[in-house]
């Protein structure tokens, strides 16, 4: 087994008396897909806004490659090599999806005063967008104006974006929402791809995507952790087919 490049033990965040998250310790590999499953409300969401520093922890720890990032902003996180997507598509709709990566990718740029460059001149910045779009399985759709795209396009122009910014690290908050059965599944073809070079953290309604892509499980219930395994060992949990999976429990 691999060294896991993010880990948490005993992440905990409290809005008031709610506990959001609770206590809740996993570990995310290069190469694989950890999928968080759970029924609305079992926190997973403010578990990747917590990674992502766009909440901070109220207890525990985050580590990136062994170092403690429980504190750090988001925008240092991501420079560090974390990148994510949103539940709602975060884009800038009137740009092409070029546009929006290469957006993406001059956030990578060491100083504040590349701005004063014309941006089409950064031969890198535009081969890293075109590279980013190739990724993701848009080649040939850079030009096109984003609000143009498909609903499972505008997902794709998202997932370019946070590879634009060269992260080792994905957290995809419901990639697959809104999709029809065939978008589903260039979605999770795209994933299989990505998890070669990538560590994925995942949160998902679709099952069928989850089961069919996710090489370890977290069910997350009431902001804890139910159980966490391989796909085989939470079919076969009866008390994640009670909580979640929608079985009798009699």
């Amino acid at each position: 087994m691999n060294e896991a490049i993010l880990r948490t033990r005993a992440l905990s965040r409290h809005f008031g008396g709610l506990a959001a998250v609770s206590d809740v310790s996993l570990a995310c590999e290069m190469g694989q897909v950890h999928a968080v499953i759970g029924p609305n409300g079992a926190g997973k969401s403010t578990l990747i806004n917590v990674l992502s520093g766009d909440l901070p922890a109220s207890a525990g720890q985050v580590l990136f490659d062994g170092r403690d990032i429980t504190r750090l902003a988001a925008e240092r996180i991501s420079q560090l090599g974390i990148a994510r997507s949103y539940q709602k598509t975060n884009l800038f709709l009137p740009f092409t999806a070029f546009e929006n990566c290469r957006l993406a990718a001059q956030s990578r740029l060491s100083s504040s005063m590349h701005f004063v460059r014309p941006a089409l001149g950064r031969e890198d910045i535009n081969a890293a967008a075109q590279r980013s779009l190739a990724q993701a399985g848009l080649a040939g759709r850079g030009d096109v104006i984003v609000c143009a795209l498909s609903h499972g396009e505008q997902r794709q122009v998202e997932i370019a974006m946070a590879l634009a910014t060269r992260p080792r690290v994905l957290l995809l908050d419901e990639p697959l929402a809104g999709m029809g059965a065939e978008e589903s599944s260039r979605i999770v073809e795209l994933l299989r791809e990505l998890a070669r070079d990538h560590a994925i953290l995942l949160v998902e309604h679709d099952m069928d995507a989850v089961f069919a892509v996710a090489n370890t499980l977290t069910v997350m219930v009431n902001g804890r952790v139910l159980e966490s395994g391989s796909p085989a060992q939470i079919r076969a949990s009866r008390a994640v087919q009670e909580a979640y999976l929608g079985v009798d429990g009699a």
